[in-house]
């Protein structure tokens, strides 16, 4: 993945997955407040940044 900007890399990968560990991090507050609703909020951010990596990794070994 040769990008001439490092600004490209940081619209597409860090800035959803700072998103997603807000996520992530707002399921866990809302788990220790025992509300467990929290769990819905922490599944969502997991898999929001699992994709993520999973698109870099499409991305920089070329498959689409």
């Amino acid at each position: 993945m040769n990008y001439p900007d490092t600004s490209v890399i940081m619209i597409l990968f860090i800035l959803p997955s700072l998103f997603g560990f807000i996520l992530i991090g707002e399921g866990v507050s809302k788990i220790m407040n025992y509300d467990n609703r929290g769990w819905v909020g922490v599944l969502i951010g997991a898999v929001f940044v699992v994709v993520i990596i999973t698109a870099y990794f499409m991305l920089n070994t070329r498959m689409i």
